[in-house]
């Protein structure tokens, strides 16, 4: 019972006990309310002015005090009557105060206006039931109805809706006409709010005949209006809604409302901004709904100013910035914006902070990776505020948690998710999902995808990305047909019968998770349909699409493509830019990555938004690294500071050592190490330093930061196998074995070559030596064979690449069967004369390979485009584009 019911009832006495028409369940079984015995019904004076309080208050919304009136009212013996009863219950119904309710129904029993119905007191019960929750009564209230009238009607659909029962709903709506009622516009609006809960066919096809009737019977009021705007909305008509607003002219708040929300909740953010300034030049003024609906567009827009623009709006009104919900909208705007400190001074002069609050900042920290700061907000919302984590809370304190360092056992977040019962909610399943493939557990992610009963869109992109993490690209290509499944849904209207509707239909997320898998398997083919199924669904013209499509060209070896895609992209951010920045690097081509830098630094300064970052930097400098350009990188790296605002990173340091260390200045490259700040990760640094060591056979080099490395990274088999190359090149044999005997008395197991190549709707896989595949046998002797061609040519295996004491002939053997020449083979052997092959390789190419396929390009008239570990090489009539500088 509520506390008004408790301290300001005083007990009544009423001798229900003896009405049979009452339901037994609805007796007091706190003392009741006492009152004098039922005095004649004759309206005095005194009578009158208390009912017409009573009346009053409950007009204008007071229903605490109108409660209170008619309890003073029955203590100065004054008889309620059929005014007052459906005054008093209304009042009730506003507070949903259910036992309050029950001893107002007894009352009306005992005043003897339950032994004949009065049609408004039933109503008013109906309506109080609904609203007080308790359907079993609002049925029998309302069976007991002799004489029902329209609002009768009114009422018990309304109810229905209350409590979700749509179809149940609609099956009275259908009892009301088929009595001969004439429905109002408030029957009208509870069927459309029903029929905005049906499925989307049964939806539109009923909610268009309820639009034909408000039509028909000239229901144009402002509210079915809108009532009829929200379910065109939630029936993913979002034009038909917009329509009806351009149409109507008597609109107000909540029209403009429900069109905003509409648009955000859709992702029409332009057209939510461009609604609220119309809204504006309408003069209808904005409340805290409005800036809650509209602060996301500014959030997935990153419109930083005119987000502050209704900052400032809502400080000028205390009532909104004291709303937790605008609060929430602001924290994570400004959170998407890159202001987090702003967002905490928002959260921070918040002071009733409600769960939405704190969900919206502890994401805005974790989202930011400021993932100490979003534990400790975490930590403070259950210890300082008593409230605890919802669904939402746990979905985004799960990555800050996976990511923080000082965090052994991440899986401990697993078991505090059992504790709290949210492991069944789909949102934390799918940071659940996430979770354990970053830890490389795709057995646990797929455990928990598989148990899922609910699944959505975020689901099936979280497991096809947690394949991609765990570089299961072919898994993930196969997991984006599964969710494509057909099936067939009959419907009633015509406009909609045979409709073929897929599963999930794959979103902007999804291509963009998708698109890196092509990439990573060079599977053009499966990138190209991709691409057309993104200009089918008008999604092409998205940055993250489109960004995510030039990777993917540039990575199937198709660089013109890229570039055309780039060109055409309506919308480039500095991801966009860094990608084909990155992307003509890696084809080798540094002189254009530079002009793209110029083109990039360009446009900011015209008043663009993108600037150079820090991956900039790094993709230039490998671009410069591959095409040897040394003292352009050079200059770089000594004016990124002061010109772009950048300090050196630990990762640009590891890029100039791999520029410089290529170039052949070894010793150059060795100070640069011993020259960075002091507090620096030098992994990178040295294992570039390692590489041109390797490259320019280095050995004294070599041993020091292969020693370092063995300190930093003792697990890390490259590190090992680098050295042990370099003392297999120079002859070194014992070395080189002694080596090898470290790594397998310390478990590091070397990663095998691996190649793949497309072809028809399948990705084939080779490792060096391999036997496994269909045509294996067929690939070595083609390959056997087509080496005696290219020695023919002037071919001269290069047995130094074979790093093992065994005798040349030996040696020339293994070399045909590294896992490129596998896949060139493969290509050549499958496809029509003339076609490019492709082939993507895990590891750097060795120097043996990139002459054979210099030479199978001339003999077999082929192109042949090789992406290593490091760049792509296009062997075309004898040459490589890289002119040999690896």
């Amino acid at each position: 019972m509520s506390t008004y019911t408790q301290h300001h009832l005083p007990p009544i006495s009423l001798p229900f006990s003896s009405s049979p028409s009452l339901p037994s369940h609805q007796q007091p079984t706190k003392p009741p309310i006492h009152s004098s015995s039922p005095k004649p019904i004759s309206i005095s004076h005194s009578q009158a002015s208390w009912i017409e309080s009573l009346r009053s208050k409950s007009r204008s919304n007071l229903f605490r005090e109108a409660i209170t009136t008619y309890i003073e009212m029955i203590g100065s013996g004054v008889s309620p009557d059929n005014f007052a009863f459906p005054a008093v219950l209304k009042a009730v119904a506003g507070t949903q105060e259910l036992y309050l309710g029950k001893q107002i129904h007894a009352h009306v029993f005992k005043f003897g206006y339950g032994s004949f119905s009065s049609v408004t007191i039933d109503n008013t019960l109906v309506n109080m039931y609904g609203k007080c929750g308790d359907l079993g009564d609002v049925y029998k209230v309302f069976d007991r109805i002799t004489e029902r009238d329209q609002v009768s009607w009114n009422s018990i659909i309304s109810a229905l809706c209350r409590f979700e029962e749509w179809e149940v709903a609609i099956k009275a709506f259908r009892m009301m006409l088929m009595e001969g009622l004439e429905p109002s516009s408030f029957t009208l609006v509870s069927m459309a709010l029903a029929c905005s809960n049906l499925r989307k066919c049964d939806g539109l096809w009923l909610g268009k005949q309820i639009h034909g009737c408000c039509f028909r019977k000239g229901h144009w009021r402002t509210f079915s209006n809108n009532a009829l705007m929200a379910m065109y909305a939630k029936l993913g008509r979002l034009d038909d809604a917009k329509s009806l607003l351009v149409l109507f002219e008597d609109r107000d708040l909540v029209t403009w409302n429900s069109m905003i929300s509409s648009f955000s909740q859709n992702e029409r953010f332009v057209e939510a901004l461009m609604f609220l300034r119309l809204m504006v030049l309408e003069g209808v003024k904005p409340d805290g709904v409005t800036f809650a609906s509209v602060l996301p567009a500014c959030s997935h827009l990153e419109l930083l100013r005119t987000g502050k623009e209704i900052h400032a709006h809502a400080l000028r009104t205390d009532d909104l910035i004291e709303n937790s919900f605008v609060g929430s909208a602001l924290v994570d705007m400004y959170c998407n914006c890159g202001q987090v400190e702003s967002g905490r001074l928002v959260f921070d002069g918040v002071l009733d902070r409600k769960i939405g609050l704190w969900n919206a900042m502890i994401t805005g920290y974790a989202q930011s990776e400021q993932d100490e700061k979003a534990l400790m907000l975490f930590i403070g919302m259950e210890a300082s505020a008593g409230l605890y984590p919802n669904a939402t809370t746990m979905s985004s304190i799960v990555p800050a948690y996976v990511r923080c360092e000082g965090i052994s056992r991440k899986e401990g977040i697993h078991g505090y998710v059992i504790k709290r019962g949210l492991e069944t909610h789909r949102y934390v399943q799918n940071a659940l999902i996430d979770m354990y493939s970053r830890m490389g557990d795709i057995k646990t992610s797929q455990r928990i995808f598989d148990s899922m009963e609910d699944r959505d869109i975020v689901s099936w992109n979280t497991i096809i990305t947690s394949y991609v993490i765990c570089g299961r690209s072919s898994d993930a290509l196969l997991l984006l047909h599964e969710m494509q499944r057909i099936e067939e849904k009959s419907t009633h209207d015509g406009d909609y019968n045979d409709e073929k509707q897929v599963t999930f239909k794959p979103n902007s997320i999804t291509l963009m998770t998708v698109l890196p898998g092509c990439a990573s398997l060079s599977a053009l083919a499966k990138g190209k349909e991709i691409h057309a199924y993104a200009i089918r669904n008008l999604l092409a013209s998205e940055v993250t699409v489109g960004s995510a499509l030039v990777d993917m060209y540039a990575k199937c070896g198709c660089l013109n493509l890229a570039r055309r895609v780039f060109d055409e992209m309506p919308i480039r951010n500095v991801i966009t830019w860094n990608v084909i920045i990155m992307a003509y690097g890696m084809h080798g081509k540094g002189k254009e990555s530079l002009e793209l830098f110029e083109d990039m630094v360009a446009e900011g300064a015209k008043g663009g938004v993108v600037k150079p970052t820090e991956v900039t930097f790094i993709a230039l400098f490998a671009a410069c690294s591959h095409s040897g350009l040394v003292d352009e990188g050079l200059s770089l790296f000594h004016k990124m500071k002061n010109e772009h605002g950048i300090e050196p990173a630990p990762d640009h340091y590891a890029c100039i050592v791999d520029l410089v260390g290529r170039a052949g200045k070894v010793e150059e490259a060795h100070r640069l190490v011993n020259t960075m700040p002091s507090g620096f990760d030098k992994v990178g640094a040295w294992s570039s330093l390692l590489g041109a060591c390797r490259t320019h056979h280095n050995i004294e080099i070599g041993e020091i930061a292969a020693e370092n490395l063995f300190k930093l990274q003792p697990d890390v088999a490259s590190h090992y196998v680098l050295l042990s190359n370099i003392y297999s090149s120079a002859g070194f044999w014992d070395k080189a074995m002694n080596l090898r005997r470290r790594m397998k008395a310390m478990g590091v197991k070397k990663e095998p070559g691996c190649s793949w190549i497309e072809y028809g709707d399948e990705v084939h896989k080779f490792l060096a030596g391999d036997l496994s595949h269909p045509q294996s046998e067929k690939l070595h002797d083609f390959l056997e064979t087509l080496s005696e061609r290219l020695k023919k040519e002037g071919y001269v295996p290069d047995t130094a690449c074979v790093l093992h004491d065994i005798d040349e002939e030996e040696k020339e053997t293994i070399l045909c069967g590294h896992s490129e020449k596998l896949a060139i083979a493969f290509g050549i052997l499958n496809t029509p004369p003339g076609t490019t092959i492709r082939v993507a390789k895990n590891l750097r190419v060795c120097n043996d390979c990139h002459t054979a396929s210099k030479f199978i390009s001339k003999v077999e008239d082929r192109e042949i485009i090789l992406r290593d570990a490091r760049r792509f090489h296009h062997f075309k009539d004898g040459t490589c584009s890289c002119g040999d500088y690896w």
